[in-house]
């Protein structure tokens, strides 16, 4: 692409880093694209679970959304009074409910963790015989 210097005075130099920057970005957006595309979708799908495809799915839709708010942006229109505001509203709702059912999921994980422990450290364990904290009978006349 563009070297680093500007080439001309078409835009503010002070932007220019910025801009640098995106089209970093911009590169880096489309190696993963590429990359994810060069997978058939049923093929990646076949290896995750139900709520790791959903994840990636949602990412997707995301990601994609988002291209297009940008692309609204070059074009000079306000992205924030377009649907695709409304749909990357309803996307992240999603989103926030699938990271829900994975934190709950990862709880009960510890949580089942967790408990083992305080029955295992809870239950009354044997002692050899003279060492016991219980008071025998005999002891007590």
């Amino acid at each position: 692409m563009a070297s680093p210097e500007p080439l001309n005075e078409e835009y503010p130099t002070e932007i220019h880093e910025f801009l640098v920057g995106f089209e970093e970005s911009l590169k880096s957006a489309d190696g993963t694209l590429r990359t994810l595309m060069s997978v058939p979708r049923s093929e990646l799908l076949q290896k995750l679970d139900p709520l790791e495809q959903a994840k990636l799915d949602l990412a997707s839709a995301y990601a994609l959304n988002s291209m297009f708010w940008i692309y609204l942006i070059t074009q000079g229109i306000n992205p924030k009074e377009h649907a695709v505001k409304q749909e990357l509203e309803r996307i992240r709702t999603y989103m926030n409910k699938v990271k829900e059912l994975t934190d709950r999921q990862k709880a009960s994980r510890l949580d089942k963790g967790a408990a083992s422990r305080i029955v295992r450290n809870a239950l009354w364990e044997a002692k050899p015989e003279g060492r016991s904290k219980i008071p025998s009978q005999s002891s007590h006349h």
